[in-house]
């Protein structure tokens, strides 16, 4: 590469990254706050309306239930109207929801809005996943997901003192604090959704912000790109909805959901269960160290995967470690060692992220990927329901969290296996499944 096209590519990289990273990375946190935000209203909220915890619970999954069923669909729809009207449209919808959940006055009512909530946003991850496909290289996929994604762990950081400071300082015109941390965290989606419409482009030779020369490399790099794919396929729906590639990779990501999600639901009373003199200031304050240590460690081994090009080992190993680690935090009673184990646990799990959401791109074409990136987002976000309801089980029927705990590490420990063993560059593409596996 001479010294002008490797200036050329490092320019263009770095305006296509500023451009979208950080605004989708916005877009991003407020999702995640305003999804995750019912569990720091329940602190006043279940006093208020009577709710009792099987309601709670019901109310705090049903999300998933709304986010499956509607996640295909969005995303068939996002290639139909381009990501720039489509995602403006989830953004707009589920803020308006999201704050009309302020207004709630029943149990019922509740489960309503939260189902909805849950079709309103379904699509909006796969969507954006699939949008810096237009945008990036293969060999730059991880490391600019892992940008993205970490803005999950980052909500949980800005949220936890956001959504309590709310609650406790913010009571006008006789509104209690949860309906008014409701209402104010859902307005800015509706926001963000009239600027993404006219922010966002939908494609590289649409970008009046990029000089002719800078649109003409990325084009041909692109295109380079996907021709250097092997074995890249492309078929219809209903043929993605049933691919065995697909749904074993869905299957490994429902199980990981399970595990990621049981931790950051009930970390709240794992921490409140070291000492009961901490504050719900307190809680927030120490919860926020392993989503910390969770984003540093994110990039930095999606940096990894992309530098060597590896993808499976680098899904792979960030499972055994979360296992492993989650074993530590479930029989270490010592705060400090728990935390530790917890923030190794998280670091594991948000690791997996960025490696793993690449694997589809390695089989797929862009248009079938849309599609099969929406079933395994949908399917293995299943597993926020079940797993944060099973940890509540384990608990309900040991009286220990850390029963839970290791119940989430047997989850991790099967994931960690099917994606050791799985098989992506096969000529075949009916299978993905190990060849011992086949023959039993």
């Amino acid at each position: 590469m001479t010294t002008e096209s490797n200036s050329l590519e490092k320019t263009v990289v770095r305006k296509v990254t500023l451009r979208i990273i950080p605004f989708v990375f916005l877009l991003y946190i407020v999702s995640y706050l305003d999804r995750a935000n019912i569990g720091y209203a329940a602190l006043q909220m279940n006093a208020e309306l009577a709710l009792t915890s099987e309601a709670f619970g019901f109310i705090s999954g049903i999300f998933f239930l709304g986010y499956f069923l509607f996640e295909v669909p969005s995303n068939v729809l996002l290639n139909r109207y381009g990501a720039r009207v489509w995602i403006a449209r989830i953004l707009v919808t589920w803020g308006i929801i999201a704050a009309g959940t302020a207004f709630a006055e029943s149990a019922t009512q509740l489960y309503v809005l939260r189902f909805l909530l849950g079709v309103a946003e379904a699509g909006f991850f796969p969507g954006i996943i699939v949008y810096l496909t237009y945008w990036f290289r293969s060999k730059e996929l991880a490391t600019t997901v892992a940008l993205f994604t970490a803005a999950i762990p980052v909500s949980y950081i800005i949220g936890a003192p956001l959504s309590t400071w709310i609650m406790d300082n913010i009571s006008w015109g006789g509104w209690s604090g949860w309906r008014w941390m409701l209402f104010l965290e859902g307005i800015p989606a509706v926001f963000l959704g009239v600027v993404c419409y006219f922010y966002l482009t939908d494609k590289p030779e649409q970008a009046k912000w990029l000089k002719p020369q800078e649109r003409d490399w990325l084009l041909n790099e692109l295109e380079n790109d996907r021709k250097a794919k092997k074995n890249v396929k492309h078929f219809g729906v209903m043929k993605a909805m049933t691919n065995p590639k697909v749904l074993y990779l869905s299957f490994i990501y429902f199980v990981y959901q399970c595990g990621s999600l049981g931790v950051g639901y009930w970390m709240p009373q794992i921490i409140k269960g070291f000492s009961e003199s901490l504050s719900h200031t307190q809680i927030g304050l120490i919860a926020m160290v392993p989503y910390i240590v969770a984003t540093i460690m994110m990039i930095g081994w999606s940096r990894s995967s992309d530098r060597h090009g590896e993808r499976q080992l680098h899904s792979a190993i960030p499972l055994a470690v979360a296992t492993a680690a989650m074993v530590g935090a479930g029989m270490f009673n010592d705060p400090v060692i728990a935390i530790a184990m917890i923030s190794l646990a998280l670091a594991g799990l948000y690791s997996f992220k960025s490696p793993f959401w690449a694997l589809p791109t390695l089989f797929l074409s862009r248009t079938t990927a849309a599609v099969s990136i929406a079933v395994i987002n949908s399917i293995g976000n299943l597993g926020g329901f079940f797993g944060p309801s099973m940890i509540g089980m384990v608990k309900e029927s040991t009286n220990s969290t850390a029963m839970g705990l290791l119940f989430l590490s047997g989850l991790l420990a099967i994931a960690f296996v099917m994606t050791l063993l799985m098989r992506i560059n096969k000529q075949d593409d009916e299978t993905v499944v190990p060849t011992a596996l086949q023959k039993r």
